[in-house]
């Protein structure tokens, strides 16, 4: 159980663990900041995708990125060669003998990394729980209980030796990560999200802006494409949103990884005129790129949570993902959402969803293109 104790010691070699996705690492960086305010002299290291420590590794509290690559360490079973690897790693971690441990992930894998560092303290999240929030108005559909976040899984809490306490669950992401505050006597001010991006990134996105002839004009970026198939958005809505944009006088630029380029360029099909980037960008390229943005509207919770970050407007559309746990922290009307019943369900296939994916179709270009009026409208009236 917490240690009331903790909040007084002070600690010098400190490991973070919240290795993915975009969106939850971004979540953490408060945690980061706080964490350098608290110990300004200590080592501070992040477990990171290195995909992702791409963008968070200039931060300026960071000390050191531990690279951990799931996809090549999930081969470790049936190759020798990323057993080794992963060996070798678990054994990196010992070495750096750290003094305290953070696991914000709470899965297995994470949990293990935590015990193996050997390290004195280890902090994670309580076992999951049982029921939603009593004093919560809100009933979610029971799938979001079962396929959400309600606490560390896989027996993870096992493997550390304070848990942080569930008090609830009907809060966002963010403010769950807070919950850490009290153990270690961080401060309790607001959370700040500023992330680092390289003169380089920003020098690659004025060269292509110019090449693709967007400059002069206000920007709007649009991320089509995202890991989950049910939060998939339909093209045909994007497509109409992208062409309202244009008719407002806005450059549109679509962005997303190489895989999502198949849906960035059906969108781009029904729409002459928008620029097409996806696959031409790494993810500071991509901060680069939305930070110079007037609006940017998305599906994919990792740009959504970047733009946040970043200070730009965003509007997102939400279905089978809950925005009061998940979505843009502290923006509740740039979210967009039907008003499907069987909505928030955690569903990640559209083989699972006995619904039509009710919660997306139902949603329309124009219902999109309203709420983007409304949030600039809104930006435009507190930059006056």
């Amino acid at each position: 159980m917490p240690d009331s104790s903790l909040s007084a010691r002070s600690f010098e070699r400190i490991l973070l663990i919240k290795p993915s996705a975009v969106g939850d690492v971004v979540h953490a960086v408060p945690i980061l900041a706080k964490l350098r305010a608290r110990y300004p002299s200590a080592q501070i290291d992040w477990l990171l995708n290195p995909a992702i420590a791409e963008l968070i590794g200039g931060h300026p509290a960071l000390s050191n990125v531990v690279p951990f690559d799931r996809s090549a360490y999930a081969r470790a079973w049936r190759s020798w060669a990323a057993a080794a690897s992963l060996a070798g790693m678990i054994s990196a971690v010992r070495r750096a003998r750290y003094d305290l441990v953070v696991d914000l992930h709470g899965q297995f894998r994470s949990a293990v990394l935590a015990w193996a560092s050997g390290a004195a303290v280890r902090i994670g999240f309580d076992r999951p729980r049982r029921r939603p929030q009593a004093e919560s108005d809100r009933r979610l559909n029971e799938q979001a209980y079962v396929h959400g976040w309600t606490g560390a899984r896989e027996g993870a809490w096992l493997a550390y030796t304070h848990r942080i306490p569930i008090p609830a669950l009907d809060v966002h992401a963010v403010d769950r990560y807070l919950w850490l505050r009290p153990i270690l006597g961080l401060d309790d001010g607001p959370p700040d999200f500023r992330l680092p991006v390289s003169p380089e990134a920003e020098d690659r996105m004025d060269a292509l802006m110019e090449r693709g002839g967007m400059t002069g004009r206000p920007l709007a970026v649009l991320v089509p494409g995202t890991l989950w198939e049910t939060k998939h958005w339909h093209v045909e809505g994007f497509a109409e949103v992208a062409r309202g944009l244009t008719r407002r006088g806005f450059a549109v630029a679509l962005a997303g990884s190489p895989a999502e380029r198949g849906r960035c360029q059906a969108v781009a099909a029904l729409c002459p005129g928008v620029r097409d980037l996806s696959g031409r960008t790494t993810l500071s390229d991509l901060a680069a790129l939305i930070r110079r943005a007037e609006i940017c509207v998305t599906n994919d919770s990792g740009s959504m949570h970047l733009a946040v970050a970043l200070g730009r407007p965003v509007v997102s559309v939400f279905g089978p993902t809950d925005p009061i746990w998940i979505g843009p922290y502290g923006r509740p009307r740039s979210v967009v959402q039907s008003a499907a019943a069987c909505s928030p369900c955690y569903l990640r296939k559209l083989r699972a969803c006995p619904h039509g994916h009710a919660c997306m179709t139902e949603v329309t270009g124009a219902m999109v293109m309203d709420r983007v009026e409304e949030v600039l409208a809104q930006t435009h009236q507190a930059a006056c």
